[in-house]
């Protein structure tokens, strides 16, 4: 099964929508940018998924990524 990754985007009214890929409907609304992100990572942690957060003018303007890296970096220590 698909992780279902969250993405946190303007509305045209002014709020904050959370929403999952591939949805119609938001998963909740904030008015705040910052309470929706709060919200979003969490639903992103606990399904080992990623988090896009938008811009207001609906770019992505930041990505978080949680859960198990299948190409983790080389440590060169």
């Amino acid at each position: 099964m698909a992780k279902a990754n969250q993405h946190v985007v303007p509305s045209g009214k002014g709020v904050w929508n959370v929403r999952r890929s591939g949805a119609d409907r938001a998963t909740k609304s904030f008015t705040t940018q910052n309470h929706a992100i709060n919200f979003a990572r969490k639903i992103a942690k606990r399904n080992d998924s990623e988090l896009f957060i938008h811009g207001r003018d609906g770019t992505i303007r930041d990505r978080e990524s949680y859960g198990k890296d299948p190409c983790p970096p080389e440590d060169h220590k």
